[in-house]
């Protein structure tokens, strides 16, 4: 195999700068000269693409000529291996996969079917009964308990997410729209809140579980968070040891009391999350192996040396531009 010009592309890089950097340093072990790019809608203002090996503006994934757009990208960048980082882009890139695997692009994404059933929490409530994971109780709109939590079937970073606590705290808003899925509360007083980061290989086979503790959250994404390796690890193999379609980081969200026993499945978003820097820091080389599945047509073997209660306290940094121009 010549190792040369084996580029990966990251789509939406927008603030994922430790992702980028992952990338970076893992691909130049096993490829001297290989690059990391970056996509985003507005990439000038991206901190992620400035760090990368190069950038490019991209239209939003509704439009018309998104895939086409894409193609010539990667073309131009000789890009073998696509990473896309949100929700919004997995179902059109997962229906075109093919395109991209005719011109010798690999995209590390879920197949379409389990694309679907992440993107529609009604379909994931269903995938996790299918799995004998317990959900929160769902209420139907004229039959419900407070407290109330209420959150859109395909909503994601916290966006019309709400706690009602007595009556005239709902409004014709919540009873009327029917994207909203009105649930029982989980008290985090009682329950952890845990995203778990879960390696799939090609042939959707658990390779990887790492627990992380969501012990403060900002805009959705953890700012700090603890490895666990307790029971959730178990639990995640005995129950998802193969999901099929899934493929690449799934980052599973549950809650967990660990005096009772009782994990509560809540959502599963079939990409890389904004935490997974921790599980990569703490062992979990995620990175790697998807070089070595994708570009080195690797087996991987199931690993569980990543290292327990390590603790990520994140703060903002900066990455300046010098001699910006509009």
């Amino acid at each position: 195999m010549v190792k040369n010009n084996m580029n990966i592309l990251i789509t939406s890089a927008g603030q994922r700068v430790s992702l980028v950097r992952a990338f970076q340093t893992e691909v130049k072990r096993e490829f001297q000269h290989g690059k990391v790019y970056t996509i985003d809608m507005n990439p000038n203002l991206a901190p992620a693409c400035i760090i990368s090996d190069g950038y490019k503006e991209v239209k939003r994934v509704a439009d018309l000529n998104y895939i086409e757009d894409l193609i010539a990208i990667c073309i131009d960048w000789q890009i073998k291996l696509i990473v896309p980082t949100i929700d919004t882009e997995l179902l059109i890139l997962s229906q075109n996969r093919d395109k991209f695997n005719n011109l010798g692009i690999k995209i590390v994404v879920s197949e379409e079917k389990f694309v679907a059933i992440c993107r529609d929490k009604r379909m994931t409530n269903l995938f996790f009964r299918d799995k004998n994971i317990d959900i929160p109780k769902q209420y139907d709109k004229t039959n419900f308990q407070f407290p109330l939590f209420i959150k859109p079937y395909d909503g994601s970073l916290s966006k019309d997410v709400f706690l009602i606590n007595k009556p005239e705290e709902l409004t014709e808003f919540h009873l009327q729209n029917k994207k909203l899925m009105f649930m029982e509360y989980i008290d985090n007083t009682l329950f952890d809140e845990y995203t778990i980061d879960a390696y799939y290989d090609r042939n959707n086979s658990l390779k990887c579980v790492v627990p992380r503790k969501r012990i403060a959250v900002r805009s959705g994404e953890i700012s700090k968070g603890l490895t666990c390796n307790n029971l959730l690890v178990d639990y995640v193999i005995n129950k998802l040891s193969v999901i099929e379609g899934a493929i690449g980081c799934l980052t599973i969200q549950v809650f967990f009391n660990e005096k009772i026993q009782r994990v509560v499945g809540i959502e599963i978003n079939p990409r890389f999350g904004g935490g997974y820097p921790l599980s990569y820091l703490a062992g979990a080389n995620f990175p790697k192996w998807i070089i070595e599945e994708y570009l080195l047509n690797k087996e991987i073997s199931y690993s569980n040396k990543w290292e327990p209660n390590l603790l990520m306290l994140r703060y903002d940094d900066e990455v300046l531009v010098h001699n910006y121009e509009k």
